[in-house]
């Protein structure tokens, strides 16, 4: 028996059926055993099936679970009901005011952000990395959950398991990027070796949240690259050679 689903759970979305997960519990095996919840880790497709049953009674038993096919965008869908997985939305967020409807987003070192407007019955989901997070997949998701009725004076916000700023080493190109985007994003870089930064994916994410006016933004503070016991990490496996990664999924729903 695989060991229980390990969920962290947002104080900012309390009462709202939600969960990021990490690798812990699940049935895959070897580079990504535990919990993997991603169909392009290599992983055998029933197992991961199995995990993303366990996944969803974890956080809303019985529920439906809807998915985007990912592709580092600042694209957002509205999702109704689940899509079958070959005609999945290439998008990056996703919305729904539909009960009984989970919205996953897999990550593995991206920053997964959960949203909810409760009084409107309106919740969000966003995986954000770096292109999507500059490219404004927040707002994107924010601005579909309005159309939907949300307001974002009520919107509540958490961001889960990323990789921290200590663990992101870039280069100057990508931090002169985003300092031609605005120049005072050069508060989200430190110094790292000669030619090279450390980015701070969450205090940017949780930024452009910000900006875009949501008064509730909860940071989860879970590095993902030095725990490898508890979260699947795209750039740890690549430092370490290894040829695939697990991924884990965060998951938002109404019940």
């Amino acid at each position: 028996m695989p060991e229980p689903v390990e969920v962290f759970r947002a104080e900012a979305l309390t009462g709202v059926p939600h969960g990021f997960l990490g690798r812990r519990g699940g049935i895959s095996t070897g580079l990504v055993a535990g919990l993997n919840l991603g169909l392009g880790a290599g992983d055998d497709e029933a197992a991961v099936q199995v995990n993303r049953t366990l996944a969803i009674a974890a956080i809303l038993p019985g529920a439906d679970l809807a998915t985007v096919y990912q592709v580092h965008s600042a694209n957002c869908v509205v999702a109704n009901g689940p899509w079958p997985d070959a005609a999945r939305p290439h998008a990056d967020a996703l919305v729904t005011d539909r009960p009984g409807l989970l919205l996953g987003v897999v990550t593995a070192d991206c920053a997964p952000v959960l949203l909810a407007d409760c009084e409107a019955g309106v919740v969000g989901a966003a995986h954000a990395g770096w292109k999507g997070a500059i490219g404004g997949v927040t707002d994107a998701a924010i601005e579909a959950m309005e159309a939907l009725g949300a307001r974002r004076e009520r919107i509540r916000a958490a961001i889960g398991p990323c990789i921290a700023q200590p663990s992101y080493e870039v280069d100057e190109a990508f931090a002169a990027n985003f300092i031609a985007s605005d120049p005072a994003n050069a508060r989200f870089f430190i110094e790292g070796k000669p030619g090279h930064r450390h980015f701070d994916l969450e205090g940017y994410v949780a930024h452009r949240l910000e900006a875009a006016r949501i008064v509730t933004v909860e940071r989860m503070r879970l590095d993902t690259y030095p725990d490898p016991a508890r979260f699947f990490s795209y750039r740890r496996a690549t430092h370490r050679k290894e040829p695939n990664y697990g991924r884990q999924m965060s998951l938002i729903g109404l019940g």
